[in-house]
């Protein structure tokens, strides 16, 4: 882990601040005593998505107030140097914003709750890795984690971190001259957007060091599957739980809404936090429209424990 990029170092969970409790307004009040009932004494499978990060500084992709956006694709990215030499330069940016932010309330509360025992897991669609920062452990990054990158040819992996020192040398003055001229909204998985294409056009891509292949981050593209043994292992987490609680997703994408159905079809609550509409509002045993931190931050205060085996 990047220790520069967050508070929390080596020690872990316990330099973090203690999980604040939520005053939810009286509306939402009456909601969230009918979530802590229906959960109270089940074991959960835990479904996040960006929302949850919008406390630390990392935008959604698709909620109320966000700008809209086209991701590259998969075949767009392995299939044009152009698209490659955009997508790093962009990727350079977003990332020196991206590293920096730490772990919110919502995150802190989700490990509450796994500490507890609450949680049979976490399956997260963030690339963000700050689950992990907060001390979370039995987590499924879906979309695979944006702190990495990945040989397309040989498969080694190196650290984000260092291919930003690599990056920086291969092009001095970038980053610095990028932020001059106004890089604009950055999306969950560190994309900037950039006008200059001039600035973007003499941009340096870096090579595989042990081989010289393609280097891609270690996420899921938009058209490329996730890999089946994550898949297997979340299915598990929600097999095995009494309940479904998803975190601020509009569960667009069937990577995230296939759990929902799953766990519908299996007669399982399913409760969703989620500030916009989503996918699976009709599948929500209780649907909330509320902050995703603060929600998750009062049902670690208030729900109990489960009785002993």
């Amino acid at each position: 882990m990047d220790q520069r990029r967050t508070g929390i170092g080596l020690t872990g969970f316990a330099s973090l601040p203690p999980v604040p409790r939520a005053q939810p307004s009286a509306g939402d009040l009456e909601v969230l005593g009918g979530i802590k009932a229906l959960l109270s004494g089940l074991r959960m499978a835990l479904l996040t998505g960006a929302g949850l990060s919008t406390d630390s500084g990392i935008p959604d992709y698709r909620g109320p107030d966000s700008p809209p956006r086209s991701p590259m694709t998969y075949q767009e990215f392995v299939g044009d140097a152009a698209n490659r030499q955009r997508y790093w330069a962009r990727n350079h940016i977003g990332w020196s914003h991206v590293r920096r932010a730490d772990p919110n309330a919502g995150h802190a509360a989700v490990t509450a709750l796994e500490r507890r025992g609450l949680l049979t897991g976490l399956i997260t669609q963030n690339v963000d890795r700050l689950h992990e920062d907060a001390g979370s452990v039995n987590v499924v990054d879906l979309h695979g984690r944006f702190d990495q990158v990945i040989c397309l040819d040989c498969k080694r992996t190196y650290s984000r971190q260092l291919l930003a020192a690599v990056l920086e040398e291969l092009n001095p003055g970038f980053l610095r001259r990028a932020l001059e001229s106004g890089a604009g909204e950055i999306a969950p998985d560190a994309d900037a957007t950039v006008e200059d294409s001039q600035l973007i056009g003499g941009f340096v891509v870096a090579r595989c060091p042990a081989c010289g292949g393609v280097l891609k981050p270690d996420f899921v593209y938009f058209g490329e599957n996730v890999p089946k043994e994550r898949v297997e292992r979340a299915y598990a987490m929600v097999d095995e739980a009494g309940a479904l609680l998803v975190a601020g997703s509009s569960l667009s994408v069937m990577s995230g809404l296939r759990f929902v159905r799953h766990a519908a079809k299996q007669g399982k609550p399913v409760v969703i936090i989620n500030r916009g509409e989503t996918r699976s509002d009709d599948l929500a045993t209780i649907k909330l429209a509320a902050g995703v931190s603060e929600t998750l931050a009062w049902l670690a205060a208030e729900l109990p424990g489960l009785p002993a085996p």
